[in-house]
């Protein structure tokens, strides 16, 4: 007879993220994943395959139930600037507030980590072009509405936006103060408004 699983995979695999996102993937070791999930090495193994693979569900899973929807919002906005000021703003507080506080971004930790193989970094690089493509269509939107300032570069502004988020997500890891985080995105979306103020709802 086949071989039973007494336990739920998702959930495990939900723990196993949370891990991976305070850990990091160098810093966690095997143990620790069977201790966290109470489960021997062996039924680990059987399921997901070793540290590698385990690590690479967790990034996939933390992408599609965490990041993909914020992403998918940003992209659907039709209010321009301050769609991209309210990503920002609930972005510090993910960040700065709550159970998760001062974890970071699993996939801004993964970019930081020292060894990242093949398979980790093509999750990287189709997130990092969703996130840059999200940015891009809401600053499609503000530039529709009248928002931008003349002469603005989308696809290089989308570029920079993508990277602030990392910044923020990396910053606020260190322990960086949320009004500071707020501050330096506040006087970056000054820069590219056509009013020269910051993006609000009006």
């Amino acid at each position: 007879m086949p071989d039973v699983k007494h336990f739920d995979p998702d959930r495990v695999l939900d723990e196993v993220v949370e891990l991976f996102w305070r850990r990091g993937a160098s810093s966690t070791g095997v143990g620790e994943v069977v201790a966290v999930t109470g489960l021997s090495r062996s039924s680990l193994y059987a399921t997901f395959g070793g540290k590698g693979e385990l690590y690479l569900a967790a990034l996939r899973r933390y992408v599609d139930q965490r990041s993909r929807p914020v992403l998918d919002a940003l992209a659907s906005g039709d209010r321009g600037l301050p769609v991209i000021a309210e990503f920002f703003d609930r972005l510090i507080r993910a960040r700065c507030e709550g159970p998760q506080a001062r974890w970071g971004c699993m996939v801004s930790n993964a970019h930081a980590d020292p060894v990242v193989d093949a398979d980790v970094r093509q999750v990287l690089d189709d997130h990092h072009e969703r996130l840059r493509s999200s940015m891009r269509a809401a600053l499609e939107s503000a530039r529709s509405r009248g928002q931008l300032r003349p002469g603005l570069e989308v696809e290089a502004t989308a570029e920079m936006l993508a990277l602030l988020a990392y910044g923020v997500n990396l910053r606020s890891r260190a322990g960086a103060p949320a009004a500071d985080l707020r501050a330096t995105v506040a006087a970056l979306l000054e820069t590219l408004s056509a009013s020269g103020t910051p993006a609000k709802e009006k």
